[in-house]
């Protein structure tokens, strides 16, 4: 099975939808820093969307937007979402497409184009250049890009911490060739696909060398940093004192010096 074969059969079997409603300050941080740089109005890639959470917030703003990605049920539940939540009409079109190869999407089209999935899941460098291109290809000039990676030393910390649940990295040499590398592929059957994870150093100079001006590197989860003990207790510390964490973190997330603890990076640049 090839690595688009991979992924179509991970994500169609997978609960995306699920896991962003798990992880709500991922996307709260997230969309706090796309809110900060975003056109006003305009048109909108969401290329790689999965099952939709960003793209119909977007569409909920007020954006005309075009959803892409790679797994046709990831298509069709969005579809089925924006239906749902009365957002249908703000919607160019919903695609099953490769980042690799936007078939049909014009050049010089979108105000702001998002990538949060595919990039990390491209192991071979030729496709992660050959999508952050189309991804150039059909951004505005001057237009904001959002793109997610995932971060090397995280994942180095998280196979040391549970070695068990990250194989093959529950040996040694194996955590020392993906510190090499930054290749990752799950020894168990079924569990997450092929990645690629960066190390932070080499994402601003990967995307300006593709015509894109960096604005800002930010940590998406700096949170998951926290052990569901730490966050209990904030709960029961009350709604006032767990907002003011929330606060922090989204703060934070900007901070260049702990971005190595959040597994998912944003890069926000501007296409030249």
């Amino acid at each position: 099975m090839n690595i688009t074969d991979k992924i179509i059969s991970y994500y169609s079997n997978y609960d995306e939808w699920g896991r962003l409603d798990r992880e709500p300050l991922e996307f709260q941080v997230n969309w706090h820093y796309m809110k900060k740089h975003l056109p006003k109005k305009g048109r909108v890639l969401d290329n790689g969307a999965g099952p939709g959470k960003y793209a119909l917030k977007l569409a909920d703003e007020g954006y005309r937007v075009t959803l892409t990605d790679l797994t046709p049920k990831m298509v069709e539940t969005a579809q089925a979402k924006a239906k749902e939540q009365n957002v249908s009409h703000q919607f160019e079109g919903f695609y099953a497409r490769d980042a690799r190869q936007l078939t049909g999407l014009p050049e010089n089209t979108y105000h702001a184009s998002l990538m949060l999935g595919p990039l990390y899941h491209l192991q071979e460098e030729r496709d992660r250049i050959q999508a952050v291109r189309e991804l150039h290809r059909v951004t505005k000039k001057n237009g904001i890009v959002f793109v997610a990676c995932m971060s090397r030393v995280r994942h180095l910390i998280t196979s040391l911490q549970n070695p068990l649940s990250w194989k093959p990295n529950d040996k040694m040499d194996s955590i020392n060739e993906f510190n090499s590398t930054g290749l990752f592929n799950h020894a168990d059957p079924g569990r997450f696909t092929g990645v690629y994870y960066f190390e932070l150093e080499e994402i601003k100079p990967f995307m300006e060398s593709q015509g894109f001006r960096t604005l800002e590197l930010i940590g998406s989860n700096v949170g998951a940093a926290l052990s569901q003990e730490s966050w209990n207790y904030w709960e029961q510390a009350g709604q006032e004192e767990l907002s003011k964490v929330r606060r922090l973190i989204v703060e934070k997330a900007s901070d260049p010096y702990i971005l190595g603890i959040s597994s998912h990076l944003l890069y926000i640049g501007k296409k030249g």
